[in-house]
């Protein structure tokens, strides 16, 4: 028995969805309810996410399915694929969990599934997985990500005690794309449009975090969106700032030009190469 065989086999639960409500022009919240999210632990991270099961563009299947079967059965191109998405929040009473996604037309698999959603539609899904969240003990927290990062952006500053020292900077495409997010007298809110400055995903925004300067005090930061974005304050927060890494979520949703299938198979390379640069620099 080979190890793909004696490996745990993932548990696969149903949502089904109650409502969509658009938010945004490009950001549609779903929301799902079903008995299998009766069965979530206790979400204690702000930046909890699932895997959401889809079939590939012009397959002739909807779930229910066994994703494991359909791979044992089926060419690789009919195989289902996963697409990771934060929960933005889930009320155990009334059993509805939401989620938001971003939506550029027809391009990619999960975000126009979600603009076309209606209730009684289905989904499969694996997890869910998170590991951050704000640090009661932080004096100040640094909360940075472009547009796949608001939902769990959103759900920190929903968590944030009132009296919190938060600075936030968010990239959208434009002021039509911002959202309300959570404030008190102790949060300041950038919004950077990346459309007024002509960059690429995560450039300006990058620049704006650096203009700022990291805040006074024990800094626990978030920051996440866009690879590069991350790469470069990495640097900024590892290298220049002298950041402790374990005061800092930080990590690539998401990478130009790439599925989510063909970066999350590149991003440990990728990883490794932002560290190793890092230490050549610490070193230098």
């Amino acid at each position: 028995m080979n190890q793909q065989q004696t490996r745990r086999k993932r548990v696969a639960r149903t949502v089904e969805v109650v409502r969509t409500e658009w938010l945004a022009p490009s950001m549609v919240r779903v929301i799902f309810t079903g008995d299998d999210l009766r069965q979530l632990p206790e979400l204690t991270f702000t930046d909890h996410y699932v895997k959401l099961i889809f079939p590939p563009a012009g397959a002739d299947y909807r779930w229910p399915f066994d994703p494991d079967e359909l791979r044992e059965t089926e060419p690789a191109e009919r195989w289902p694929v996963t697409r990771t998405y934060t929960i933005r929040s889930f009320d155990p009473e009334s059993n509805e969990l939401a989620i938001d996604f971003v939506v550029h037309g027809d391009s990619g698999l999960a975000g126009p599934w979600a603009a076309r959603a209606q209730p009684g539609d289905q989904l499969g899904f694996y997890g869910p997985g998170g590991d951050y969240a704000p640090d009661p003990e932080a004096d100040a927290h640094l909360l940075v990500g472009d547009e796949a990062a608001i939902p769990a952006i959103a759900a920190a500053l929903d968590r944030l005690d009132p009296q919190a020292r938060a600075y936030v900077f968010v990239e959208v495409a434009n002021a039509d794309e911002e959202l309300p997010l959570r404030q008190t007298d102790n949060t300041t809110v950038t919004w950077v449009h990346r459309d007024d400055t002509g960059t690429d995903y995560g450039v300006a925004l990058a620049q704006a975090v650096r203009s700022a300067g990291l805040p006074e005090g024990r800094v626990q930061a978030f920051v996440h969106g866009n690879a590069y974005l991350v790469r470069d304050l990495r640097r900024f927060l590892f290298v220049e700032s002298k950041l402790d890494r374990s005061q800092a979520s930080i990590s690539g949703y998401w990478r130009t030009e790439y599925t989510e299938d063909r970066w999350q198979s590149t991003k440990g390379q990728f990883v490794a190469e932002m560290e190793a640069s890092e230490r050549d620099a610490l070193v230098g």
